[in-house]
């Protein structure tokens, strides 16, 4: 007969996560910048960026730490006229030249990517097109009368 003892077990030195805890953020190490606190990361500089940094850091008296925050908070404010002078608001110029397609923005796969059509139009109305055909892609008469079917208004 054997008798089995084990030892007691030693408090760890490193508290438990708690459902409180966020992960990585290391909250006895953390440091407060604008209220917040910080989360630790570790990234890796080519030769150049290193030394730009430290040439940077030198000059503002500041750690390399504080002028990498600094260029990412400067990256993301939000410019004063991202509404007002922002050419992707703009309306679309009109061009009489231009003659698009009547399903264009209904059927746009079709005239990008050349899918089946979605939608056709019977009698004055755009209805969804019927199921392909189970030969649609390996035969192409049942392809081209099919296409046709979709493609021709009654």
């Amino acid at each position: 007969m054997y008798i089995w003892r084990v030892k007691a077990r030693k408090p760890s030195k490193y508290p438990k996560a708690s459902a409180e805890s966020k992960g990585a953020e290391a909250k006895d190490f953390a440091v407060p910048y604008a209220g917040e606190a910080m989360v630790r990361t570790q990234i890796y500089l080519t030769r150049a960026e290193h030394d730009f940094l430290q040439a940077e850091s030198a000059r503002r008296s500041e750690p390399m730490a504080a002028v990498i925050r600094s260029f990412i908070d400067e990256k993301m404010e939000i410019p004063e006229d991202a509404w007002t002078n922002n050419p992707m608001l703009e309306a679309t110029p009109h061009d009489p030249s231009f003659v698009g397609h009547e399903d264009g923005g209904i059927n746009h796969d079709y005239y990008i990517y050349g899918t089946p059509k979605r939608w056709m139009k019977r009698n004055g109305r755009w209805v969804k097109s019927p199921p392909l055909p189970e030969d649609y892609y390996s035969n192409p008469k049942s392809r081209r009368a099919y296409d046709e079917m979709v493609n021709t208004e009654t």
